[in-house]
């Protein structure tokens, strides 16, 4: 059965298991009921184990689906799957070996899961054939580097995975993933990044876990901060301390913990080695510390570009513009700036004309003025402002002055790799800093971006956090204190092509650098030479003696992690076909997940046939701090630049839904297929998932959200173009008749689809001035229970469900009597 679904008044598009429309049994509606975060912290790394638990609330097999974030910077290097008695351990293998391998398990009756990496943050877990009743748990155990900057390290768990804007045109064929999101010609994976999202309001439907026990490993621990969750916190004198999560809390922002570590009076420079097993090899760890001070002032050249999209929406819009004018207030009459905004097209202070701008009182005056005026709109087309703002840094009369640009933003983009390519060729000899201002904010492409600009990324996930974020943002954009850093090894011979990062990169204050590798040999008492030019123009050099550490394994692992993410940056930018076989080796080598290999466990019973008979994407939390976009229809952006002030605008073509120069974008619904019909069949999604080239695919966003609509009054009419509730609920009347004569089975199923759909209701009829307490009390009596003496009542239901949206719709009958929501779940 197909039903067309429309989207509420000032909410976004209903989506399959988000709610509306999902099928409701009285043990729930989603698989994943828990996940558990337990993480070991020893000085500066984290060992984490995380544990998802998946239920099977219906009667027949099913296969879930959870699109589900981890630490960017962190290696997966285990998994097993438990089930009744069975513990299976998953094998890392290639990535379309390990889909085979599911797939033909799932299609045999096997229990099996799959882990996948879809972007540095992103990754995908399968479950099949988890039998009614049954509970699987999923374990992952990972190696997290903690970052270390200006005298606090971090640990930060994403949560959530925020909706990304999704450009290109939509490809034809079948889709890589079971997202909300259709695959395009600039990101050919959207459909593997985009989980349906829950509607607000919906009950938590997931127990959220978080442990950490911190061992200091003989630095000076002083102040444990978490800026986004309330915890509590247990220590012993011996300076372990172990903080927890409130119960209750939802999967829908960031976990971060700052941990107050003094800068340590030691050498500048200190050089840890980790050998292998088998002896002889190893991998190396080299930190440099920066000097004190800060860097020789030289006249700048700075551009900032601030995201003014849609997601930007709220406390995110007001802490940008005032990051961003805090930036400019700290230029002298020396330097010369610009600041663009973007959505779908780039924008300039009228007041400043398109060019680098002198610093003066008045300019930057003019420049925080505009500042003030920017409010969220439209979709993140950022390759356009990136190359106006590099091609501005990288003008004739730049000799003798750094380059900075500055780039603020959530980073909610699915087409990371498309911009890293197009934009890596312009940043020689520029510095690229990015300040994500986001509760669930895409570091793991914001990271990115900054290492291959040599510059930092600073995270500001509240306005509470912005003025320190500030204070540090404000020394990175001065000079450097050290340039031009090179390696002397004695002693030691390092294995060619394994640094990482593999661009040295320059030393700002506050802010250590690690370098790590892989050695083939290593002499006792070996050493490493570390040059650089201060930023005065003076020589400086560092001498560090190697140090052996235990054979613990993390060292190994987070280098790995860390070269692999090179090597991928590599392979985006160039597409290498050696550079493929390269990082699966590597992968494979050391035991650590990558976009081109994938964890896969296969129990060898056979616990069902022919494989699952339902499947479910896992819907994910809206993330916390983001308003709802009004609905509109899903349209694709072109890839081409913004067009210079003073251009003419160019057509609508969407954007997180925005009015447009050229008029607003039409609206209308969306269809939605009741779950059964939504979801391809398992040999369709089988196929799509196991088709060549998708495993490597570029990344992907959402379809294209929509501008925040303003407020609605109490009572008043629904936005232009919006469908009412009246007029939704005659379309649920609609259906209720086309189905009158349906089976018994399928007219209970609807029932129970229906009453979610009303729960989802509730407040959008409140906004229109019906008895909301009335279509409540209606959702309550559609509880449908395994009750036979209630199975019985179907027409009985059947004719109240008609009688009581009629009177909604109509405006007739009487309002509902007190006690009778206990009348209508009264058994005969």
């Amino acid at each position: 059965m197909n039903v067309r679904i429309a989207p509420l008044p000032g909410e976004a598009p209903p989506i399959p298991d988000a709610g509306l429309g999902a099928l409701t049994t009285e043990r729930g509606n989603l698989p994943l009921d828990a996940v558990d975060v337990h993480a070991a912290v020893t000085g500066l790394v984290a060992r984490i184990e995380v544990s998802q638990g998946f239920r099977n609330p219906f009667d027949v097999p099913l296969e879930a689906t959870y699109v589900f974030p981890l630490p960017d910077r962190a290696a997966v290097t285990r998994m097993r799957m438990e089930a009744a008695d069975r513990v299976v351990e998953g094998t890392l293998k290639e990535r379309g070996q390990a889909r085979a391998d599911y797939d033909a398990a799932v299609a045999a009756g096997q229990r099996a899961a799959i882990a996948e990496e879809d972007r540095p943050d992103v990754f995908t877990m399968r479950v099949g054939n988890i039998l009614p009743g049954e509970r699987v748990t999923i374990r992952m155990t990972l190696d997290q580097p903690l970052p270390y900057e200006d005298d606090a390290a971090t640990f930060r768990f994403p949560l959530v995975v925020a909706p990304r804007y999704i450009p290109g045109e939509p490809l034809p064929g079948e889709q890589a993933g079971d997202g909300t999101a259709a695959d395009t010609d600039a990101v050919p994976d959207a459909s593997r990044i985009s989980p349906p999202v829950l509607l607000p309001g919906f009950p938590n439907p997931v127990r959220l876990s978080l442990t950490v026990d911190i061992d200091p490993g003989g630095l000076p621990l002083g102040e444990i901060r978490s800026s986004l969750h309330v915890v509590a916190r247990d220590g012993d004198d011996s300076g372990h301390t172990t903080v927890r999560l409130h119960p209750g809390e939802r999967l829908d922002r960031d976990f971060i913990l700052r941990l107050a570590y003094p800068r340590p009076e030691t050498t500048a420079a200190a050089l840890t080695l980790t050998p292998d097993k088998e002896g002889g090899s190893g991998t190396f760890a080299l930190t440099v510390l920066p000097p004190s001070g800060r860097g020789a002032s030289r006249p700048r050249d700075v551009v900032l570009l601030l995201d003014r999209s849609g997601s930007m929406g709220g406390w995110k819009m007001v802490a940008a513009r005032r990051a961003a004018a805090r930036i400019v207030d700290t230029l002298t009459d020396r330097d010369r700036f610009a600041v663009l905004s973007f959505d779908h097209e780039v924008a300039w202070p009228p007041s400043l004309g398109s060019g680098l701008s002198p610093a003066s009182d008045r300019n930057r005056f003019r420049a925080v003025e505009h500042l003030a005026g920017l409010q969220a709109r439209g979709g993140t087309e950022m390759l356009a402002p990136l190359q106006q703002g590099t091609a501005l840094l990288n003008g004739d009369d730049a000799a003798g002055r750094d380059r900075v640009l500055v780039l603020i933003t959530d980073g909610q983009v699915g087409n990371e790799d498309h911009i890293l390519a197009r934009v890596q060729p312009s940043l020689a000899g520029l510095r690229v800093h990015t300040v994500g201002i986001d509760r669930a904010v895409n570091s793991g492409f914001l990271g990115r971006l900054a290492l291959v600009g040599q510059g930092r990324f600073e995270l500001v996930e509240s306005e509470d956090r912005l003025d320190e974020a500030m204070e540090h943002i404000h020394h990175r954009i001065n000079a450097p204190l050290l340039t031009g850093l090179s390696l002397d090894w004695s002693g030691v011979e390092v294995e060619p092509g394994t640094l990482a990062p593999h661009r040295l990169g320059a030393l700002f204050p506050g802010v250590p650098l690690v370098v790590a590798g892989r050695y083939r040999r290593a002499d006792d008492g070996c050493s490493v030479s570390v040059r650089a030019i201060s930023s005065d123009g003076t020589p400086w050099r560092h001498e560090a003696t190697a140090s052996v550490a235990d054979q613990t394994g993390a060292a190994t692992a987070i280098w790995a992690r860390a070269h692999l993410r090179d090597l991928e940056d590599q392979y985006a930018v160039n597409g290498l076909p050696n550079l493929e076989r390269q990082i699966v080796d590597t992968s494979l080598r050391f035991n650590v997940l990558c976009r081109f290999t994938a964890f896969v466990a296969v129990d060898s019973r056979v616990v069902a046939e022919g494989g699952p008979a339902h499947q479910v994407v896992q819907p994910i939390e809206q993330p916390s701090g983001w308003q709802m976009p009004a609905p509109v229809a899903p349209m694709s952006m072109p890839m081409a630049a913004s067009p210079p002030p003073g251009a003419a605008p160019p057509t609508a073509t969407g954007g997180y839904g925005m009015p447009t120069p050229a008029g607003p974008l039409p609206t209308g619904t969306l269809a939605a297929e009741s779950l059964d019909s939504a979801m391809p069949s398992p040999r369709q999604r089988r196929g799509a998932r196991s088709r060549p080239g998708a495993a490597p695919a570029a990344p992907a966003a959402p379809a294209v959200p929509a501008a925040p609509s303003a407020p609605e009054p109490v009572g008043g009419a629904a936005s232009p173009g919006l469908p009412t509730v009246r007029t939704l609920l005659q379309q649920e009347l609609d259906r209720l008749e086309a189905l009158a004569a349906a089976p018994g089975p399928e007219r209970w199923r609807h029932l129970s689809d229906l009453r979610t759909r009303l729960l989802g209701l509730t407040e959008a009829v409140r906004r229109e001035g019906l008895p909301a307490d009335r279509l409540t009390a209606l959702a309550e009596a559609l509880e449908v229970t395994d009750d036979p003496s209630q199975q019985s009542r179907l027409d009985e239901l059947w004719s109240l469900t008609v009688r009581e949206l009629t009177a909604l719709t109509t405006g007739t009958g009487r309002p509902a009597p007190q006690g009778r929501r206990s009348f209508w779940k009264r058994r005969p």
